[in-house]
């Protein structure tokens, strides 16, 4: 055990981490190049999860970044968006409105994600009550998705294990099915599958009362339960459902937007019209803590003419260095044509982790872009999902210590469906993938292997 591991096991509580592991090694991941990071052992490993989900551009534009960085902190370390505006934030603004889908002018800055979706459930309540409709305080969100950690937030996701132990939410929120075709009894068809789901959100409305629903929340590509990619039609019936009972849209694209599945925003990719985007991760390629809430015209109009004050602030929010380091990451994304990376790269990235499927527990394989998960089953004929404990050591216990060993970090989760992700930085090249996908044959043929054996008691 080197000296950073003692010392980040005696003074630093990790995230989302089991801090009772004291014979094991806490990772200290101190460098990296391209796509890849290197811990204080000098151990490589793919970054195979963009750190989490953003870093974008990988590890090679720091010095650039930083330049930029360096230069707004001369000129002006800080100063709010309290009533003042600084050009940082302005260009950045301006930028965002000439990236985003046509009718999104405006941008209002947070620190990340769980405060980008904060602050649009907090527009939703001021637009409706700008309208007089005072009731609307309710929320809608997918079951198994995450949103964030802030009370607000965590209302909204559909995780019980995140949510249980601060209950009762802070928001009130009913949860619909999500959109994993590969788990719903319709998923074979689109059509079919794509009634049931609005039908349910129809029922839902209904059983809470229309004039109570605040908004509907979603993201594009879902992340937790594995980017779970809706079917066909289901965003347009969404819009439909929202227009018919005076319901705000926000698609979530803390993770989806800029890039990771193609395009600047997640709607653009899957032609969808909401009222907010939320976005956080990739703005910067991670090289700040940043977020933001984009609005369309028709939500920002009471608050541009009087009719209500928007009754909310993040001191950090448009932070002048931050907004420098954005405009710098966008300009590297187009100057280097990431998304048209990404969008070359995807159909080969999926046919390589279908070939994965002659594994035996391997079942479904998804995703868009750079986003990608391999959902993992006791049978592939029957789609028998494995049970919590099979689960919980599979991942755990067996193949994240396998993919870890060969020199990869991704995603094992089994909070929904157990499943593998890989979302590697968007300036990866095919040859990446090819590296990721024998690595995750070495791990999961040794996975299949251990369930074959049966569990430990």
């Amino acid at each position: 055990m080197t000296d950073l591991q003692t010392l980040a096991k005696q003074h630093l509580m990790l995230h989302f981490s089991d801090m009772t592991l004291e014979a094991e090694d806490i990772p200290v991941l101190v460098r990296g190049d391209g796509c890849h990071i290197y811990d204080d052992q000098g151990n490589r490993y793919i970054d195979g999860l963009s750190g989490l989900y953003c870093t974008n551009l990988g590890h090679s534009h720091g010095e650039e970044i930083g330049a930029a960085a360096a230069a707004q902190m001369a000129t002006l370390p800080f100063t709010t968006n309290w009533t003042t505006a600084h050009p940082p934030s302005i260009d950045l603004a301006t930028k965002l409105a000439e990236l985003a889908p046509d009718g999104f002018e405006r941008t209002f800055f947070t620190s990340g994600g769980s405060e980008s979706v904060e602050s649009a459930y907090k527009m939703a309540r001021q637009w409706h009550q700008a309208n007089g409709e005072h009731e609307r305080k309710k929320v809608i969100a997918r079951r198994d998705a995450y949103h964030g950690t802030s009370l607000g937030a965590l209302s909204f996701t559909g995780i019980p294990v995140c949510r249980t132990p601060f209950e009762p939410p802070a928001v009130p929120t009913r949860h619909v099915s999500s959109t994993n075709a590969y788990r719903h009894h319709a998923g074979h068809d689109d059509a079919a599958f794509t009634s049931a789901l609005l039908a349910e959100i129809e029922d839902v409305i209904e059983f809470e009362r229309p004039e109570t629903i605040a908004m509907i929340i979603m993201e594009p590509v879902q992340n937790a339960g594995g980017s779970i990619v809706p079917p066909a039609g289901y965003w347009d019936g969404v819009r439909e459902i929202c227009d018919k009972h005076g319901i705000l849209l926000v698609s979530d694209e803390v993770i989806c937007a800029y890039g990771r599945i193609g395009e600047w925003f997640g709607a653009q990719r899957l032609g969808s019209q909401p009222d907010m985007i939320t976005f956080a991760k990739g703005l910067t390629g991670a090289h700040f803590s940043m977020g933001g809430l984009l609005m369309n015209d028709k939500v920002a109009e009471p608050f541009l003419t009087g009719r209500n004050d928007y009754l909310h602030g993040i001191t950090f929010g448009g932070h002048p260095v931050g907004s420098a380091i954005a405009l710098k990451a966008i300009e590297i994304m187009e100057r280097e044509n990431v998304l048209d990376n990404v969008r070359s790269n995807e159909p080969r990235a999926l046919e390589l982790l279908e070939s994965l499927k002659d594994i035996p527990i391997v079942g479904d394989v998804r995703g868009l872009g750079h986003f990608f998960a391999i959902e993992c089953v006791k049978d592939q004929d029957t789609r028998e999902p494995l049970t919590e404990e099979e689960a919980g050591w599979l991942l755990k216990d067996v193949l994240s210590d396998k993919l870890f060993e060969n020199g990869m970090i991704c995603r094992l989760d089994d909070r929904a469906e157990p499943f593998v992700q890989i979302a590697p930085p968007l300036v990866a090249d095919i040859g990446l993938f090819e590296e990721i996908t024998d690595i995750l044959r070495i791990g999961l043929t040794h996975a299949a292997e251990q369930l074959e054996s049966g569990v430990p008691a």
